[in-house]
């Protein structure tokens, strides 16, 4: 009779929290075990390392919007800057206001070069970090394209076949800040020097490093099932990690790798393969572990039955757009290299709640940087992103 009325308590107490199925508290009788769902709280204070060429640009459209949702304070860079300094190595002093605001900001997610004893002097002590990785082979020819005009192992290269063909006929460690994302860029952006020795003691300690640093990494190759991981770590609810896809390019700039410049990246790019191969492994572990591959089919099915449910309300065209065919500048996202960036049209009859969330949805990186920065830090001069603005007012 007691654990009935403690199961119809625990029940009618339930709709209170928000509750995760896969966290258990386990009071013992003499006769039987009472398993009881344990309430879990939405994380707030979040460092996620944001990576190149790996789907980062939607999560961090995804982590702006949490942060305005709940009145949440952002970590951004200072001055006219729209990244913490990178390629530098990240120190505090590269955050807006950290000499006043001091480890009381909930989220960090523009671009910097990780050095955790910095991050935590600005990051609270409870803080939630995670990042994203990519396979390797699609993400070099990615930045092949993305950073054809600015790296010179791939300037001086007719097309990524031929510079994998012979990267060191291009690639020149002594310019390494310049062609730092010609190799290992993501070992780099972890804060490793991409040009190491493959030494397998040298691997493993800093995989075992990165496992210490960090709480969950999730798989761009895989991101419905990553954002719904995310969920549940963070205790979200499904609308916070809805996205529109961003920073994607036509497929028409996409260059077609040989299988023997496959098999070279794996090469070239070793140290960002065994980060990649070591933390697919880990991530398919966490999902069985925690959620399981039966609820995981489920949710992502929900997760793009709601994304296809926004799209169908926002969007004119129900899909991304080249940069020509995008009407709203204010809305074309920044263009680099040999890429053609997608961006996307809003439908034209939406009420102003409506559009102010579709609009926020489809906002490029810059502009948001730019109008969060603008919110946050009101005394300070705007961010120039050199093109029109969305709001004019910031009480539009």
């Amino acid at each position: 009779l007691i654990i009935f009325s403690l199961c119809v308590a625990f029940t009618f107490l339930s709709g209170y929290f928000h509750l995760k199925n896969k966290n258990y508290r386990i009071s013992k009788s003499h006769e039987e075990l009472l398993i009881l769902p344990t309430p879990c709280h939405a994380k707030t204070n979040i460092m996620f390392l944001k990576t190149h060429k790996t789907a980062s640009s939607t999560v961090f459209n995804i982590m702006f919007r949490f942060a305005e949702r709940y009145n949440l304070t952002v970590a951004l860079p200072a001055d006219q800057l729209f990244h913490l300094g990178y390629p530098k190595t990240f120190v505090a002093h590269f955050v807006e206001g950290f000499e006043t605001i001091g480890q009381n900001y909930n989220i960090m997610c523009n671009h910097l070069r990780f050095n955790p004893l910095e991050v935590k002097r600005v990051m609270a002590a409870n803080t939630f970090y995670f990042s994203i990785l990519r396979n390797p082979i699609p993400l070099l020819e990615s930045s092949y394209i993305y950073y054809k005009n600015y790296v010179p192992a791939f300037r001086s290269s007719k097309n990524v076949n031929e510079f994998l063909a012979s990267p060191t006929k291009y690639y020149h460690p002594a310019d390494y800040r310049e062609n730092i994302y010609a190799r290992n860029i993501m070992w780099f952006d972890f804060g490793y020097d991409n040009n190491a020795e493959d030494d397998t003691n040298y691997t493993q300690a800093i995989l075992e490093e990165i496992e210490q640093n960090f709480h969950l990494i999730l798989i761009a190759d895989y991101f419905d099932e990553s954002m719904i991981l995310l969920k549940h770590a963070l205790c979200w609810d499904l609308d916070d990690v809805i996205y529109f896809k961003l920073n994607s390019r036509s497929q028409d700039t996409v260059q077609t790798l040989t299988p023997e410049s496959e098999e070279q990246i794996k090469v070239w790019c070793s140290l960002d393969w065994k980060l990649y191969l070591h933390f697919n492994q880990s991530f398919w572990r966490r999902i069985e572990e925690t959620i399981g591959l039966e609820v995981l089919e489920k949710e992502v099915n929900h997760l793009r039955s709601r994304q296809k449910e926004l799209m169908e309300t926002c969007l004119s065209e129900q899909e991304a757009v080249r940069k020509d065919d995008i009407r709203n500048k204010a809305l074309l996202p920044f263009q680099s290299g040999a890429a053609n960036i997608l961006g996307y049209n809003l439908k034209q009859d939406l009420d102003n709640r409506t559009l102010r969330s579709c609009q926020k949805m489809v906002l490029p990186e810059l502009q948001y940087t730019s109008y969060l920065y603008a919110v946050q830090h009101p005394h300070k001069k705007r961010k120039d992103v050199g093109l029109p603005l969305l709001w004019t007012n910031l009480q539009e």
